[in-house]
């Protein structure tokens, strides 16, 4: 029996281009790669040890995600972000959150969704000892697992086209700032009001949580 080759090659084309994307994200997420850095594909390519036309694939999908962008004749670079756009991330990450606490709050028989989203901050908290890269991911995690088990498909594709924005916006003040905003705390309060079972409280519990964390980003912000 003859093997085709072809499928055999496009596993690895996609794998490098994971490695890719997993590595940019990495870099720009954490500020390695600052925002406004121009993005050139020949060092990249050397640096990350892949094709250009690899690179390109992944850069595309980055600049999907938000977390790129294209200045003048095309010249890709680091998305730099405003306070007004951090904002504005938060407003409608308020929309999409509250909107899935008050669906989950409503749900007769809440008590698995409580206790998913109780392991979630467990997870948060237990990463308060790892490097920054794991708190954000647990953060994120627990929002994205809020919006999963609403059974909003609809909000959830919005919230995951988002999530580059999201990403973004974590590190928009620094590292101090950006850990303030992973207190477990304030993600179990979000938690108890979903377990309340009252859609409003569960409703203003995110929306206090977005509103606050938004400031703490851009308080003193230029």
């Amino acid at each position: 029996m003859s093997v085709d080759a072809n499928p055999l090659l496009r596993l690895e084309k996609t794998s490098l281009r994971e490695q890719a994307l997993t590595a940019l994200r990495k870099a720009i997420t954490s500020g390695q790669l600052a925002p406004s850095t121009h993005l050139v594909e020949t060092e990249l390519s050397e640096a990350l040890q892949i094709s250009r036309g690899t690179l390109r694939e992944a850069m595309r999908q980055l600049q999907q995600e938000g977390l790129i962008s294209a200045g003048a004749r095309g010249r890709l670079s680091v998305r730099h972000l405003d306070t007004k756009e951090i904002r504005d991330i938060f407003n409608v990450r308020a929309a999409l959150e509250s909107l899935a606490a008050r669906e989950l709050a409503a749900l007769p028989d809440r008590a698995e969704a409580v206790a998913a989203l109780r392991r979630a901050v467990d997870d948060m908290d237990r990463s308060t000892a790892s490097n920054l890269e794991d708190r954000i991911e647990a953060d994120l995690r627990f929002h994205r697992i809020m919006c999963q088990i609403s059974g909003n498909e609809t909000l959830l594709h919005q919230w995951s086209s988002l999530e580059g924005s999201i990403r973004m916006s974590i590190m928009f003040a620094g590292v101090d700032r950006a850990i303030k905003n992973m207190n477990a705390k304030r993600h179990h309060d979000i938690v108890d009001a979903i377990e309340s079972g009252d859609g409003a409280k569960a409703a203003a519990a995110v929306l206090d949580h977005m509103a606050g964390a938004a400031e703490t980003l851009v308080s003193g912000a230029a």
